[in-house]
């Protein structure tokens, strides 16, 4: 399983920011031949799930997701409180989890996402080079949201 970290401050406010990383369709339109369906209707919220697929017709897989946490950026009596979102996967190639936290900080806002991913069949010994992979990938795709 590899696990990894990206971090970015935003000139963005808390709200903001929480809004454009967890619009899941959003996150698919950046990244070439993959799409997001959101399969729970309504607003974002504990239990609703989503499904990004990569790839061309048959050739491709399926990533589905299930919101497992969902506590948007509050205002607080002593400064705003952090907004998380933690979403499972539970695809038959891909597993794990992730987890995206937006702070406020002086002139925006700080966005940090965690992720264990685990493509299944592929060997521990691959984590060393899946995990920069990864962090490449996804710290693209939180520099594209946040624009």
């Amino acid at each position: 399983m590899s696990r990894f970290r990206v971090e970015r401050a935003t000139p963005l406010p808390p709200g903001e920011a929480w809004r454009r990383v967890t619009d899941w369709s959003a996150h698919a339109a950046g990244v070439p031949l993959t799409r997001a369906t959101v399969l729970t209707p309504g607003p974002a919220r504990v239990g609703a799930r989503f499904t990004v697929r990569t790839g061309v017709g048959r050739l491709g897989f399926d990533d589905p997701m299930e919101i497992v946490r969902w506590e948007p950026p509050r205002p607080g009596g002593d400064g705003p409180a952090a907004g998380v979102c933690r979403v499972v996967k539970y695809g038959r190639l891909l597993g794990g989890w992730a987890e995206i936290t937006v702070r406020a900080e002086a002139g925006g806002a700080r966005v940090t996402w965690v992720e264990e991913l685990r493509v299944r069949g592929l060997p521990r010994r691959c984590d060393a080079l899946l995990t920069p992979v990864a962090r490449r990938v996804f710290g693209r795709a939180l520099d594209r949201l946040l624009r």
